[in-house]
C-alpha cells in the first residue's frame, strides 16, 4: 500500500480525483462537471461533484493509503456559506445577466492600478459576482457567514475550516491588491469585511478530514487537508520551485494562461486582458489570457492536430482567423470572430493552430515577455505544430512541451510536502521549425486586426 496525496481538481468542464506518490501518478478518475439552470441563477452542481468525490475517495482508499488531500479549482467561482451549508449557489461565471449591475459596480470597483485585475465579461471578475448576489439576492446573502474562493470551499467541506488563500483571491477577482499583499478597497466598498476568513498559505495544513467523511470513505481519520490552490498556479508550481526566472508558462486548456515569471508589471494593460495573478509565495506574476481552447474548437471543427505542411498550406492560401470566437478573454473580446478566405478540407485545425499561436505571440510581445524559455503545458503541449509555430514566431526564446495531462494536479500535490523534495519531469525541447511565409502572414494578420478593432 503506497502513501498517496489525493488532489481534487474542480475545473469548468470536469471534476477529477488524482493520486500521486512523490510526483508519480498512481490513480485517477473524472466526471463531467454540470451547470444547473437555477434559480436564482445558473450555478455549479456542487452536490454532484461532492458525490463523485466521496465515491472516488472510497474507491481509491481501497487500493492506496491516502495521507493527504489537496483541492484545486478554477479562479472564477466563490462560495457564500452559512453555518453548515451554502447560503447561495456557486454562480456559473458565464452567467450573462451579471452585466446588468455594471453601472453600479463600476462606481465601487477599484482602479486597475490597485488590483491589476482587468474588467472581464459576465462573472469572470469574482467581485462582480459578489455584488450581484448582494444586490439581487439580499435575503439569501444575509445568511452568509463567510465568503470562500472555490478551492477553499472544497477544503471547508472536507474539514469544516473556513479560510482564504492568495492565489485564488488574486486571480482577476478585483478583491486583492497584489503589490501591497492585502484585500483591495472593493472589500470595504461592498461591506463584506466580516465575510473574509483568515488567510492561510496554500501549503499550510488545515487539519484532518471531518469524522463523517472518514466514515463514508474509509479514509483514516487523521488524513490531512491542505489549504488548496488556484488551478493555473498549481500548473506553475513545479517550474516556480526548480527553474530560474525569467520564463513563461503557457497553461493551456479551455483557457490559455500566459504566466511570465520574473517579468515586471509595468506593461500590463487592462485593455489587453493582461493582469497579475499571485503565486503561492504571495508574489504577483504578470499574466495574459484568452479562451484559446474554446476558440480553437470553434475554428478547427473536427480533426486531429496538424503538421507543419498543413500550416504552410493555410499560410499560402491567405486564409486568416481574426478574434474573437469566444466572446471573452484576450485583447479583442468585444469583437466578433471572423474567418476570411477559403481553407482546404481537413486544414481547419491548422488555421486554428495558427490563430492560437499568433494570439499567444501578440500577448507576450505586448507584455514585454521577450526573453526566457517558453514552456507549454496542457492540451496544446500535445500539438507539436502549435509549439513549433510559436517557436518560429519567437526565435530568440526556447520552447519546451510539458506533455503531462495531470500537470495541474501534480503541481497541487506538491503542496502536501512543501518545499517539495522531488521535481517534476523536465519538459521536452521543441525542435525549431522554418515555416515558409510565416512572418508576412503575421504582418497581414496584425494589420487586419488593427482594422477590425477600429
Amino acid at each position: 500500500m503506497s502513501q498517496a496525496v489525493a488532489v481534487l481538481d474542480v475545473g469548468k468542464t470536469n471534476v477529477k480525483l488524482t493520486l500521486f506518490d512523490q510526483g508519480r501518478l498512481l490513480w485517477e478518475r473524472s466526471a463531467p462537471n454540470r451547470i444547473l439552470p437555477g434559480p436564482p441563477y445558473p450555478h455549479e452542481d456542487v452536490d454532484s461533484a461532492w458525490a463523485f468525490l466521496l465515491a472516488a475517495l472510497s474507491e481509491a482508499a481501497r487500493a492506496h493509503k491516502i495521507g493527504a488531500l489537496v483541492p484545486t479549482a478554477h479562479g472564477a467561482a466563490g462560495a457564500l456559506i452559512g453555518p453548515s451549508d451554502l447560503a447561495l449557489p456557486v454562480m456559473d461565471y458565464e452567467f450573462p445577466d451579471v452585466e446588468q449591475i455594471e453601472p453600479d459596480y463600476a462606481k465601487i470597483r477599484p482602479p486597475f492600478s490597485e488590483t491589476l485585475s482587468p474588467r472581464v465579461p459576465a462573472g469572470l471578475n469574482l467581485g462582480r459576482q459578489l455584488a450581484y448576489q448582494k444586490w439581487r439576492c439580499p435575503d439569501l446573502f444575509a445568511r452568509a457567514t463567510h465568503f470562500l474562493t472555490y478551492p477553499q470551499y472544497w477544503a471547508w467541506r472536507l474539514t469544516g475550516v473556513a479560510t482564504c488563500e492568495v492565489t485564488s483571491l488574486g486571480a482577476h477577482t478585483d478583491l486583492w491588491d497584489p503589490r501591497r499583499g492585502r484585500v483591495s478597497s472593493l472589500v470595504e466598498g461592498l461591506g463584506i469585511e466580516s465575510l473574509i476568513p483568515p488567510l492561510r498559505r496554500a501549503f499550510g495544513p488545515l487539519g484532518p478530514i471531518k469524522p463523517d467523511i472518514a466514515g463514508a470513505t474509509s479514509l483514516a481519520p487523521e488524513t490531512q487537508v491542505f489549504c488548496r490552490v488556484h488551478d493555473s498556479n498549481a500548473s506553475l508550481l513545479p517550474y516556480l520551485v526548480w527553474r530560474e526566472a525569467p520564463f513563461t508558462l503557457l497553461s493551456t486548456g479551455t483557457w490559455v494562461i500566459l504566466m511570465c515569471v520574473g517579468l515586471a508589471l509595468d506593461q500590463l494593460d487592462a485593455r489587453d486582458d493582461t493582469l497579475a495573478n499571485v503565486n503561492v509565495l504571495g508574489r504577483p506574476t504578470a499574466c495574459g489570457r484568452f479562451m484559446g481552447g474554446r476558440e480553437y474548437a470553434v475554428i478547427a471543427g473536427a480533426g486531429s492536430n496538424p503538421d507543419i505542411p498543413a500550416i504552410e498550406r493555410v499560410i499560402a492560401s491567405g486564409a486568416i482567423a481574426l478574434p474573437c470566437f469566444s466572446g471573452q478573454g484576450g485583447p479583442y473580446a468585444t469583437t466578433k470572430g471572423v474567418i476570411r478566405g477559403e481553407v482546404a478540407a481537413g486544414d481547419g485545425t491548422a488555421l486554428a493552430t495558427l490563430y492560437c499561436a499568433l494570439v499567444s505571440d501578440m500577448m507576450l510581445t505586448r507584455m514585454g515577455a521577450t526573453s526566457g524559455d517558453l514552456i507549454i503545458e496542457g492540451s496544446f503541449a500535445g500539438n507539436l505544430a502549435f509549439c513549433q509555430t510559436l517557436g518560429a514566431l519567437r526565435p530568440k526564446q526556447r520552447v519546451f512541451a510539458a506533455e503531462d495531462a495531470a500537470g495541474t494536479a501534480r503541481g497541487a500535490a506538491m503542496l502536501a510536502h512543501w518545499p517539495p523534495a522531488y521535481s517534476a519531469a523536465a519538459p521536452t525541447p521543441v525542435p525549431a521549425a522554418s515555416i515558409a511565409g510565416l512572418d508576412a502572414y503575421r504582418s497581414a494578420w496584425t494589420a487586419s486586426i488593427d482594422l477590425l478593432a477600429r
